[in-house]
């Protein structure tokens, strides 16, 4: 770690943890989360207006306890980024509020990122800079993809999505009518290990010779495992739930992976990385790496705690723009719940960054009063 690489702090608010992370270069210093998750649970999903008073609650205690553990002051940074979207438009706009809020009092460059590049960006932490091209398929609660990305700052082209349900909110779904409570990724993971991965066929969407190579649809095989489900308790036999979490787990992964080893076979790209929630999934990073070990593919998955939503990851694409010297945005910058994945970050217009001479002594005044 060089004291000359770019020293940034994250923030990360697209759902409901509000995440704060600090890097340098592609060092992580902090990585602060507070998560509203519990207050979900009782709804069986997230509430975006909870969400969002969560954020601003969480908001300054979370990048003070950043700030503390990374062992630096906000006037030591050289910028501060945040996710701008995809995610909950309230959500995000407790990040972006707060975001350009620290740049504007600290005189500091402010850089408005894209969830998912964020989501790939952040392996640099775990094992070094990103291949280029990097192939990464991000699996989540609100996103399936396949992407590929020549260039994680500016360069990023879909190749697949899910064309219905996110494979993470397909999980909750079914932990929902398994009776096994919010978030159900954790759960069924779980007790996955205890079944049978092939006690019960269940459907593999999407997956035809016709059918579109690298898109997802999850919605299919939710209704035959709901269908399966209603059909033994309807006939008064007992639920097998491990074998129900196994079968249902191993038709995810199943799909997820086939489709990433073909994905990295026609594009001649010889590695993968996994990025998202969904990538904590134990069964996922087994069959993965065996898959891309077949395939002669090398296998790239952050740790379980750097693939859920955190701070850590925006920091690491903000350093990565701030190296390469990408423009700031402007501090008109704004939430933008879809904003494509086309669209790494959002760079300023040509009348500036955001900063204005004229507004110097706010500035000062701002710093004196928030960092004396």
């Amino acid at each position: 770690m060089a004291a000359d690489e770019p020293l940034v702090l994250g923030i990360e608010t697209s759902c409901d943890e509000t995440g704060v992370g600090i890097v340098r270069g592609t060092t992580l210093l902090a990585d602060a989360v507070a998560s509203s998750v519990d207050a979900h649970a009782r709804f069986g999903g997230v509430v975006p207006e909870i969400a969002s008073r969560a954020h601003l609650e969480a908001m300054v205690p979370t990048i003070e306890r950043a700030l503390t553990e990374a062992g630096v002051s906000a006037r030591d940074l050289d910028g501060i980024a945040v996710t701008s979207g995809p995610g909950l438009a309230g959500a995000l706009l407790v990040g972006v509020s707060a975001a350009k809020a620290y740049a504007y009092a600290l005189g500091k460059p402010l850089y408005g990122v894209n969830h998912l590049a964020s989501h790939i960006c952040v392996d640099q932490l775990e094992h070094g800079p990103l291949p280029e091209p990097t192939m990464a398929l991000l699996v989540s609660g609100g996103h399936s993809s396949l992407l590929l990305a020549p260039d994680i700052t500016s360069d990023v082209r879909p190749l697949g999505a899910t064309i219905d349900d996110a494979a993470g909110e397909a999980f909750d779904k079914i932990a929902r009518v398994l009776n096994l409570g919010f978030p159900g990724g954790p759960v069924i993971d779980r007790l996955a290990k205890e079944g049978d991965p092939a006690a019960i066929a269940f459907p593999r969407g999407l997956t035809g010779p016709r059918d579109a190579p690298y898109d997802f649809s999850f919605s299919g095989l939710k209704t035959s495992v709901a269908r399966w489900i209603e059909a033994k308790r309807a006939a008064g036999e007992e639920v097998p739930v491990r074998d129900v979490a196994a079968s249902f787990q191993e038709a995810v992964v199943d799909v997820l992976t086939r489709k990433a080893v073909r994905a990295c076979k026609d594009e001649g790209v010889d590695h993968l990385m996994i990025g998202g929630g969904v990538a904590a999934n134990s069964r996922l990073r087994a069959l993965a790496e065996e898959r891309c070990e077949r395939a002669g593919i090398r296998l790239r998955v952050p740790r379980p705690k750097l693939c859920t939503d955190n701070g850590a990851m925006v920091a690491a694409l903000g350093a990565e723009m701030v190296a390469r010297n990408r423009p700031p945005s402007d501090l008109e910058l704004s939430a933008d719940s879809s904003l494509p994945v086309t669209e790494p970050h959002v760079p300023g217009t040509a009348h500036g960054h955001g900063h204005s001479h004229d507004h110097d002594h706010v500035h000062e005044i701002s710093k004196d009063n928030l960092y004396s």
